[in-house]
């Protein structure tokens, strides 16, 4: 009844505005919603070419790729029921791809001006009166050119832009035909089970319902969730797998249990009140064979090996600051896929999220390395990125002040969100122009003031940070450290036996 109420009021102020377009999901309206002075909700990235890319022609790729997707021609248009996809009638490329040039400082490198650009771009909101996205094209840059991309949240989430932007490279694929019109946008939503049966439930002790929902999702269990080396395979992919429904209905509570119990955070400086001032800071690649290499020496995955790297750095550097790390942890809130990647052009965000912990105060890289490993085990099979999809679900179907109040709780128990997406093993082409090197970071919300990024791309791995200025002024500290805790276990794995005969 109370959905029917929420759509007939949609279709009132819709009608009222003399409006014709889609109505945005749930979830799309939460993380449009989610925009604050201090936290944008846009994905940025950065791309570095050699040689340069000529803009004239980029803009005639976008032109012609983009515009296969309606999200990336539609503005989005607000009432108090939500929100509505409107196709922009004075759509112009040239409002969206713009030139610019790199304002350096006495000393600075290109890189640091580029960081510099990067991070003043991720504070400046999207024109909200025009799609919501633009692309800003540095002509000249280190013997070629670099892009910097910025796509609000609402539009996608990593998976599925991930999948816009193959389709801009050479050779790139357009997305498959949209379905028929007339088919119900809801029904094409194998999640929107669980949409309905939270926004009845979220107040209430979980019952059998629970089951009911999650069955109603995928026809079946939880059976795995592996967390970051398979993001492209899609969560709905492990379902229906197990017809052990009780033991998932208490998986569910204990899951739901955990999240809404989590502890707060080890208080750091990394923790507290965020401002409006972003820093971005990034490494050269270090070579995938190599990590490999380490994870096969030590009996662990390469996700393993790269976090904790990750955990190392940040251990380090509150160190070198002063700060006390022994038996301190911090929460890193980390994307799960939702869906199989071949439905990832519809956009759209389909993705839940999974706490995971981060020893600092473990400075053994090995035993810090086996300690991640025990805790990346611990996530596979959580039902918590259902539930987080769920509460997001919820959260966009309240008022705004009542879904910040619902989602501080993520907030205030959390430190950074971190991404680790495997890229492509060869290195692709734009416009004939070699994509060398790719950065990018997603929103972090509320007063979290640390962005993580891990990608791999044409045989290397890049760390890279986005950080609150008044929390982290200086992440290329964080940076530079993380190649010494790699260099520690690449060296303690070649010190052990290989491939000896007796």
């Amino acid at each position: 009844m109370v959905t029917s109420l929420k759509k007939s009021v949609a279709r009132a102020v819709t009608g009222t505005l003399g409006l014709r377009g889609e109505r945005m999901s749930k979830v799309d309206t939460a993380w449009l919603r989610m925009d604050s002075p201090t936290n944008l909700m846009m994905i940025v990235g950065v791309w570095v070419f050699k040689p340069g890319v000529d803009f004239d022609a980029l803009c005639q790729r976008l032109q012609t790729r983009l515009s296969k997707y309606p999200r990336f021609v539609q503005r989005v248009v607000e009432d108090p029921a939500g929100a509505t996809w409107v196709r922009d009638r004075s759509f112009d490329i040239h409002q969206h791809v713009r030139r610019g040039q790199l304002k350096r400082r006495r000393g600075q490198s290109e890189r640091e001006a580029l960081q510099a650009r990067v991070a003043e771009l991720a504070t400046q909101p999207l024109d909200r009166g025009r799609a919501l996205w633009d692309f800003e094209l540095i002509e000249r840059y280190d013997g070629g050119s670099a892009m910097i991309a910025r796509i609000h949240h609402c539009i996608g989430d990593g998976i599925a832009l991930i999948s816009v932007m193959m389709s801009l490279f050479d050779g790139g694929l357009p997305p498959p035909e949209r379905r028929q019109r007339g088919a119900a946008p809801e029904a094409a939503d194998p999640l929107g089970a669980i949409e309905t049966w939270l926004a009845g439930n979220v107040l209430r002790p979980l019952t059998g319902a629970t089951v009911k929902a999650l069955n109603m999702a995928g026809d079946g269990a939880v059976k795995s969730l592996d967390l970051l080396s398979r993001p492209q395979e899609g969560l709905l992919e492990t379902l229906g797998q197990s017809a052990d429904l009780a033991r998932l209905g208490g998986q569910v509570l204990g899951d739901l249990a955990e999240l809404v119990l989590m502890p707060d955070d080890s208080p750091t400086s990394l923790k507290g009140v965020s401002s409006p001032v972003k820093r971005v800071a990034w490494c050269e690649p270090v070579p995938l064979d190599h990590v490999k290499a380490i994870g096969k020496a030590l009996g662990c995955s390469v996700n393993d090996v790269l976090l904790a790297c990750v955990a190392g750095a940040l251990g380090a550097y509150l160190r070198d600051q002063g700060e006390a790390t022994a038996g301190k942890e911090i929460r890193a809130m980390v994307p799960v896929n939702l869906r199989p990647l071949d439905q990832a052009w519809q956009l759209g965000n389909h993705f839940g999220l999974v706490p995971l912990v981060l020893p600092l105060g473990l400075t053994n890289p090995v035993e810090r390395l086996y300690e991640i490993k025990h805790r990346m085990h611990g996530l596979k099979g959580s039902t918590q990125p259902l539930l987080v999809y769920g509460v997001l679900s919820v959260a966009g179907a309240l008022a705004k002040p009542v879904q910040d109040l619902l989602l501080a709780l993520f907030h205030r128990k959390t430190t950074a969100v971190m991404t680790n997406v495997p890229g492509p093993v060869q290195k692709l082409k734009l416009c004939g122009a070699t994509l060398e090197q790719n950065m990018f970071w997603v929103p972090a919300s509320g007063d979290i003031g640390v962005g993580v990024s891990i990608l791999s791309y044409g045989g290397g791995v890049q760390f890279g940070l986005i950080t609150d200025a008044g929390l982290c002024p200086e992440p290329q500290q964080i940076i530079d450290r993380f190649e010494p805790e790699f260099q520690k276990l690449l060296t303690l794995s070649l010190m052990l036996p290989w491939g000896l005969e007796d």
